[in-house]
This record gives structure tokens, sequence and C-alpha cells, in this order.
């Protein structure tokens, strides 16, 4: 093997997972040649090792200094392309491989070679290959890995649940309780997990244990890795997304390849008042089967969009995420509103904004995104509430009641049925109106008004076959007897 020469510019090496005899050869050539060396942190077993007429300077000093990682790494940034613009260079190494789990290394290389600094590559064995050797696993043909710091940071996975995970730099026990709490969005409590402490290294430790057990770790060091099996086959969207693509193969179900837009709007609207009928009984069980059938709608729409060119699924997501990112820059962003209702004038005003940039500012009006399909209820209640963000709204609840009377006087003052048509569908407005000052959502209140008659009717229908009788020869008086009885059932 030839000995590496000496020239300018800058060097970055890698110090392998721990144990010096992983030190390649390579590296080692390089470390007796050289007179100094740059580390990003000093705490490594290899660094005790080293020529001992090297001079090691250490950047350990930055992490004390610095209150976020994002800062120290700027900083270390800077300065190893400051030393990298003297004559003689720098070698600046860091823990296992230069661009594995390395956040300083392709900046540095990315900023020399814009500048035209020469950059030396020297590589080393990264902590992954000691990890997959110390869980005995192929990461192949698929493993999500992501560091621990930035999974902590978000409120679910970004990644599939059917995908084994390694989430890496796990350095303390505060660490591996946010990773923890990330996971469980997704993750059973009791989900079996291995943490993998310093890979590679003579204090090599492998810890089995339940998800909910991670931060309990005495052994949580810097050289932590925790590996997540994955959960079953069938709990993905991407493999769903597989499923659907399938059914509507050249040699899948002839049913759904037949299908088209237009044919699955009806199964479309009939999913949506599945699952609603399962919110209004408070069914949880029947919500998440009625959510699937809803999501199939979805995807097969998905799929029959991408085969027809029109759009695919990640464009789908890439636009409610944007639309959904973009609307709340009071979360997202640094606007600061007051309460729900500075929400909800900011979120108008967002949309105003939209129809303005696509030329729609004045063709289409604040009412027009109220789709004309809704059912009539639910159509009055969005109406009021998106005039109400502009102001046009009473100033309390009493003039709202004195409308519905109004209305109610004018139904009856009516002298033709079409005028009484008319005015029954203004005291129905003016009921929603009223429902909605009290923060109750008109159509699942309707809803639940049918059901608890359904269920008073049911009862009586039951009563009156207890009893031999017949519907039609039951008196009021008798069925009322009977619809108290189920009230009382109710109470």
């Amino acid at each position: 093997m030839s000995t590496p020469q000496l020239t300018t510019g800058i060097t970055l090496l890698g110090l392998g997972p721990g144990d010096p005899n992983l030190l390649t050869r390579l590296a080692w050539d390089w470390l007796e040649q050289i007179s100094e060396i740059y580390l990003r942190t000093k705490q490594h077993p290899v660094v005790a090792g080293f020529p001992a007429r090297l001079i090691v300077h250490s950047f350990d000093h930055q992490y004390e200094r610095g209150e976020k990682f994002e800062e120290v790494y700027a900083n270390i940034v800077e300065q190893v392309l400051e030393l990298g613009r003297r004559p003689q260079g720098v070698t600046y190494a860091v823990p296992g491989h230069p661009f594995v789990a390395e956040a300083t290394s392709p900046e540095i290389a990315r900023r020399a070679r814009a500048e035209g600094l020469p950059v030396r590559i020297i590589e080393g064995i990264s902590f992954l290959e000691p990890v997959f050797s110390a869980l005995e696993i192929d990461p192949f043909p698929r493993m999500a890995m992501m560091d621990a710091f930035e999974l902590a940071s978000l409120h679910h996975p970004n990644f599939p649940p059917d995908m084994p995970a390694l989430i890496t730099q796990i350095y303390d026990t505060f660490s591996a309780s946010s990773v923890k709490l990330t996971l469980n969005a997704v993750y059973p409590d009791d989900h079996p997990v291995t943490l993998v402490h310093a890979a590679g290294t003579s204090g090599q430790i492998i810890e089995t244990c339940k998800l909910f057990e991670i931060d309990r770790s005495e052994h949580i060091g810097l050289l932590t890795a925790l590996y997540i099996p994955p959960l079953d086959s069938d709990t993905s969207l991407e493999a769903f997304q597989e499923v659907v693509a399938r059914l509507r193969a050249p040699d899948g179900c002839p049913w759904d390849r037949e299908q088209t837009h237009a044919s699955l709007r009806k199964y479309l609207l009939e999913e949506t008042y599945e699952a609603l009928a399962a919110l209004d009984a408070e069914d949880t069980d029947g919500l998440r089967e009625e959510l699937g059938d809803l999501m199939l709608q979805i995807l097969l729409h998905a799929q029959i969009g991408s085969e027809e060119g029109e759009f695919t699924m990640a464009q789908v997501l890439q636009g409610i995420h944007r639309k959904i990112v973009r609307r709340h820059p009071h979360v997202f962003g640094e606007v600061q509103v007051s309460g729900v209702d500075g929400v909800l004038l900011n979120w108008q005003k967002l949309k105003e904004q939209e129809r303005a940039e696509n030329g729609e500012g004045d063709v289409k009006g604040m009412l027009d995104g109220v789709p004309k399909i809704l059912p009539a209820l639910s159509q009055a209640q969005e109406i009021q509430d998106r005039a109400a963000r502009i102001g046009f709204d009473w100033p309390d609840i009493e003039p709202v009641f004195a409308k519905v009377v109004e209305e109610l006087a004018e139904v009856r003052q009516a002298e033709t049925d079409t005028e009484r048509a008319a005015e029954l569908g203004d005291l129905i407005f003016a009921v929603v109106n009223l429902v909605r000052w009290y923060k109750v959502d008109a159509e699942s209140a309707l809803r639940g008004t049918n059901q608890k008659f359904r269920d008073r009717f049911a009862y009586i229908e039951k009563r009156a076959r207890e009893t031999g009788r017949e519907l039609g020869t039951l008196t009021l008086a008798e069925m009322d007897i009977w619809w108290e009885e189920a009230k009382d059932l109710d109470r």
C-alpha cells in the first residue's frame, strides 16, 4: 500500500467506531506522516493510541460554549475551513466515517470545493458495521436510519412502521426519553427493541428490552444506538398503496380495474357517512374500520389519478402538507394570534391572499368554497361560520332567539305553499344559527335526534309485538305511553 503524500487543503479522516484495531491502514499511515491533527472530539478510544509525536487539538470546547448542536457544528466548519486555507492545510478527524452520521464533514467538503480548496477523504469504518454485527442483521433490502436528535424533535415518526429502523446517537437518558415519546405515536409500549452500546469497542453491550424501558438503561452514552424491529408488514400507507395498485393491475381484480373517479363517487360518499355514523355512536372500533374503508376510497382515486397521469399520491400529500403549513403560520411560523377566533380570521385572510395570487380574487367569493353537495344543515352552518369570521354576525345570542321567533311567525302568516316553503327554509336557517351560537354541530345534533327517535319508535314496535298488537291498531295515547317508557329507559 502506498503512503499518502502531504498536500495542501483539507483532509477529512475517519477514526473508525472505537477499537484501535479497526482503524484503517491508510488512516494509520496518514497519522504517522502528519505533525498535527484537529479532532471534532477527543472522546474516542482510538485517540489514546495516536503516535506520540502527533500534536492533537480538539473542538470539545465548542460543545461547552454553544447552546445548540447546529451552532457548535457551524463554528467547527468555519474554523476547519480557516485552517485549511493555511499553506500546510489541515487534517480534521471524526469518529467513524467522515460521511456517515456526521454533520460537519459534508459541509466542510462542500464549502471547500466551492472555494477551490483541495479535499482529501480518508475513509474509516463507520459505527454502522459494528452495530449490524452486534445485532447480527443485514440492513438490506431496506432499513430506516435516523438521528435521535432529529427524531426527538418530531411528534410522529417519519418512516414507515413496517420497516426496521436504527436510531443513532442516543447520547443520554433525556434523548432516549424524547425518542420514546415520538415512537409511542406508532409503536406500543411493549414493542421489543434492542439497545446497542459502544458497538465496535471492547465495552460493547447489547441490551434487549421493551420500548418503554429504553430511558431506564444504565449504559446509555455517546455510542448508543436503538434498533426497532418492524411492525407487521401491513401497517404502513406504502404497503396499502401497493395493495391498491395490485388490485388495479392488469392481472388484478376485474371490478377494481373497471372503476373510474365517477363510478367511485357514491362509495366515497357512503364511506364518509358510515364514518360519521361510527363517530355519532362513539364506536371507536367501528370508527377505526370505517376510516380504513374511507382510506381505501382515497387511495383508489389516487391510483386512478396516477394511472391517468393526473396526479400521484405524493402530490396529494404534498399539496395538503403545504396548504396546512401555509395556513398555520402561528404554529409553523412567527405569526401571533389570539384564540380560536384569531386563528379563523387569519385563516380567512390567508385564503383570500391565495385566491388573489391564483387570479381568483374578483371571481370567487368567500362562500364559494362551501361545497354545494354538503347536506343542507352542514352547508347552512358553514356559510354562517364563514360570514361570522368577518364580523357579519349578531353581537350576542338574544337577537338570534328573536330571529327564530320572527321566522316562526312568518311561517304562520304564509298564505301559499310556495311562501310557506320559503319561510320554513328561513326558519331552519335561523335555528341552525342558534345551534351554531351554542357551538354545536347542527348536522350531528339532528342525526342524534334522528337516532333517538329511531330507538324510541323501535321500542314501541317491540312492545306492540310483545302484546300481540298491530301498530296500525294502536291509538296515539297508547303509543305515547310506550314512548314515555322508552324515554325513561334512556334516562
